[in-house]
């Protein structure tokens, strides 16, 4: 006889728990109530954790005690590494290894350079801030665990949900349910994924 698996998610109250934990997750019923409970997550020492909505809630950032993010020094990096990288290809290859004489002008002439120095650090930024983005949210992602909660796919409509991860250094099964209660969840949910 097959062995029947739990399902990925089920209801916190019903007591069958997935063979692998994901996280805990809870819903809310508006914005106020989930801005109100992020901060109480977050008082409570959580690190790893989310909140899903379907628009944006001013200030749910600062509720949530997220860091500053780092995409903006790809930003920097790759601009100036753009910067760099064509002001030397320019100068290599027009002063050093093939000059011409055009016109009688110098081979080093700065503001022959300036548009394409300029567009070549805008395009390095562009693609070294997109990959970067790209790698810090830790994509692509063909599947991912909250996707197997059923109530999980009113996110983009008009359910707000928290969800605390296990990988929290904090995260206990009955603390995180204790905190997400405290926070004024309902329909609290183990979420688990596939091993």
């Amino acid at each position: 006889m097959p062995e029947v698996k739990p399902p990925l998610s089920s209801s916190v109250d019903s007591g069958i728990m997935p063979r692998k934990l994901y996280a805990i997750g809870a819903e809310f019923a508006g914005p106020k109530e989930l801005f109100a409970a992020a901060e109480k997550v977050r008082d409570k020492g959580y690190k790893n954790w989310d909140c899903y909505t379907p628009f944006y809630i001013h200030g749910l950032d600062q509720a949530m005690g997220a860091g500053k993010s780092y995409v903006n020094l790809f930003t920097f990096f790759g601009g100036m590494g753009g910067l760099v990288g064509a002001f030397l290809l320019i100068v290599i290859t027009s002063v050093y290894v093939y000059p011409i004489n055009t016109q009688g002008k110098p081979y080093f002439s700065l503001p022959g350079f300036v548009p394409i120095l300029d567009l070549v650090m805008i395009l390095a930024s562009a693609f070294v801030t997109l990959f970067g983005m790209i790698a810090l949210n830790g994509m692509p992602r063909l599947q991912h665990p909250l996707w197997d909660w059923e109530a999980f796919t009113r996110a983009t409509h008009d359910k707000f949900f928290i969800v605390i991860e296990v990988f929290d250094p904090k995260f206990s099964e009955k603390g995180a349910i204790d905190a997400l209660r405290e926070a004024g969840g309902t329909n609290l949910t183990y979420i688990g994924e596939d091993e």
